[in-house]
């Protein structure tokens, strides 16, 4: 009876549309098959086509025992004796006047079939091809000019995919270093589980949960592993699936997807990119932006008609929190939200055990050199480290995959594969290897660096000639100034080396240059390391109210004067130009050093970080005996 009151509300035409769809395709097939059957008919039943001349002397021998004539087709049957149970079909020639006399005597069963052959060979195949070709034409244009008339139906279906339990196998012990995260999210399990808990001290779980984090950071695994442990049907759906270029349609799918949920009490709503459609309402509602408008409205609305108390928790992921609608995010929808931040060194090495499991590890394998040299590293990253790890053991024939596997991995991961078939020319290879010792001589010789693990000159991924791979001991959230300028200063060391063995300066500073720009314009203009300008926060273009904007700013616009805009740049410039004097000046002491460390690297490629520290305490050895001397 329900089904029967909802259909009543819907519009004839709505209703009556797929059924005319289904007319005008059975019509189609029809005809088709009809066609098909006539071509059976001439070529199966009549399957002897003998040439004329052949067919006139059977006819003269009283070899046809039947025929019929239809115009100047002639079909018919052998005598048993001559042919048994073969039918033939013969065309005769209007200009033989003799055959129709040797049919008449020959032939025991001769008829003349008289027909309209314009009817049958012109008018009627005419009559059906049109007819086909109208109705196609007709159900094209229709869908053309009526979209919402005759798809209104099949497009109001969400795409949201039921999971059952058996499906949803992921739990809590599957996500690995998001401890804090999870300790949240253990209310929400427990509510599904036992709600009467809650509910027994007037307590209300949140109606919605923002899991908000960096791509990769496990915000989809968490989602379907609170389904796991809470054992309930989980429904997934993207927020652009609520997008369409069809009006309306969007928040219709909205309230199927709450409605559907309801029915299947307790679950979960895992609403992924929430960004794609509850991002902020703008005061121009056309077009595409009217459709998202229309759509957010609707999922606010169905935020504040249900309670927790019918079992259905919504989760939205989103790695864009500052462009949520503010709406979305008040207390009574999204209560909680759950901060996901990239894995720390305990995170990751929880993390890489965790897959690990899934591959043949060795015994030796040291994860905790991988933990530590994958700082910055997501957890889809470092699952795909550990994929990439395993697949080069088994390009290598190895049983295990071993350290140096899992190493090169990561390698590949952040600067791309090897490309040792790339012919470097042997200038090419000297500007290279002097340019990485200059980092790394600089590292070991500044202040409060970060540490180093290698340094190679072999080509990777599309540009970089050689690399000097970083790998601190432990994760740092509070840089000092200090800390940061002696970091500019490394990354300006390989132009200063290039300019002090050559020279001359090169392309290969280009990623250098460029990060210690960056870096430098931070503390300008973000953490306010400047003594000249103080601590201010000087960004270009500062955080503004995302709700009911007219127009975005542009992203040129500048929210200081012009004067301060050049007091910054120069304040970057004299930063950085400090930087590169004291870099040329310590690589300048030190050129025995930096000569030895090039000289290694040009014979090996690739220079441990222990063998870097050997060279510098050796060749400070030498000079103080010189010295003493």
């Amino acid at each position: 009876m329900k089904s029967t009151k909802r259909e009543s509300h819907i519009p004839k035409h709505i209703r009556y549309a797929p059924l005319k769809r289904s007319v005008l395709i059975w019509s189609v097939a029809t005809a088709f098959l009809l066609i098909l059957l006539k071509l059976w008919q001439n070529n199966i039943l009549y399957n002897e086509r003998p040439p004329y001349t052949v067919f006139y002397k059977e006819v003269i021998q009283g070899n046809i025992r039947q025929a019929v004539l239809n115009g100047t087709k002639l079909k018919g049957t052998y005598i048993p004796s001559y042919k048994t149970g073969k039918n033939f079909i013969v065309q005769i020639p209007a200009q033989d006047p003799n055959i129709y006399e040797a049919l008449r005597t020959h032939i025991p069963d001769y008829r003349i079939q008289h027909t309209n052959a314009l009817l049958s060979t012109i008018v009627i195949p005419v009559i059906v091809s049109l007819t086909i070709l109208a109705g196609v034409f007709w159900f094209f244009i229709s869908a053309h000019l009526f979209p919402r008339r005759s798809r209104r139906i099949s497009f109001s279906k969400h795409r949201g995919r039921l999971k059952s339990t058996r499906q949803t196998d992921v739990t809590f012990s599957d996500a690995a270093g998001v401890e804090d995260a999870l300790e949240e999210l253990q209310e929400i399990v427990e509510f599904l589980k036992d709600p009467l808990q809650f509910q027994k001290l007037g307590g209300r779980m949140p109606k919605g949960v923002l899991l908000v984090g960096p791509p990769g950071t496990g915000k989809t695994l968490l989602a379907k592993a609170i389904a796991g442990e809470a054992n309930v049907p989980f429904f997934s759906i993207s927020g652009s699936d609520f997008v369409e270029m069809f009006a309306g349609i969007g928040a219709l799918r909205v309230r199927n997807m709450f409605s559907k949920g309801k029915r299947h009490a307790p679950c979960i709503i895992f609403l992924d990119e929430i960004d794609a459609v509850g991002r902020s309402r703008s005061v121009y509602s056309d077009g595409e932006h009217g459709e998202r408008d229309q759509t957010l409205n609707a999922l606010l609305v169905e935020m504040d008609g249900f309670n927790t108390q019918e079992g259905v928790i919504l989760i939205a992921a989103t790695n864009r929190p500052d462009i949520l609608d503010p709406a979305l995010l008040r207390p009574g929808r999204f209560d909680r939200q759950v901060q996901l931040d990239l894995p720390d060194l305990d995170g990751r090495r929880d993390i890489l055990k965790t897959h690990a499991r899934k591959i043949v590890l060795s015994k030796n394998a040291n994860l905790d050199l991988i933990a530590r040299a994958t700082a910055g590293f997501s957890g889809a990253e470092l699952a795909n480290l550990i994929n990439e790890g395993a697949l080069l053991a088994a390009r290598l024939k190895k049983t295990a995959v071993e350290t140096n596997d899992l190493q090169e991995a990561c390698d590949k991961v952040k600067w791309g594969t090897q490309r040792r078939s790339r012919i470097m020319n042997e200038q090419d290879r000297r500007i290279a290897a002097y340019h990485e010792a200059g980092h790394a001589l600089a590292l070991s010789l500044l202040p409060e660096t970060y540490p180093f693990q290698k340094i190679s000159i072999i080509p990777r991924g599309q540009g970089f000639l050689g690399m000097t791979m970083l790998m601190p001991e432990t994760d740092t959230h509070a840089h000092t100034r200090k800390k940061i300028i002696s970091h500019i200063t490394a990354l300006m060391a390989g132009r200063a080396a290039e300019e002090i063995i050559f020279g001359d300066i090169s392309t290969g500073a280009y990623a250098d240059i460029k990060q210690a720009t960056h870096l430098t314009r931070m503390m300008v203009c973000e953490w306010g390391m400047s003594d000249k300008l103080g601590p201010v926060q000087l960004n270009q273009s500062p955080q503004q109210p995302v709700s009911y904007t007219v127009m975005p700013p542009s992203p040129n616009t500048t929210f200081f004067s012009s004067t301060l805009a050049l007091e910054i740049d120069s304040e970057i410039k004299r930063i950085i130009d400090s930087a590169y004097t004291h870099a040329k000046q310590l690589l300048t002491q030190n050129q025995p050093i930096l000569q030895a460390i090039a000289d290694v690297l040009l014979a090996k490629e690739i220079v441990e970080e222990t063998e870097i520290k050997k060279i510098i305490t050796q060749k400070a050895k030498e000079t103080r005996n010189a010295a003493s001397v």
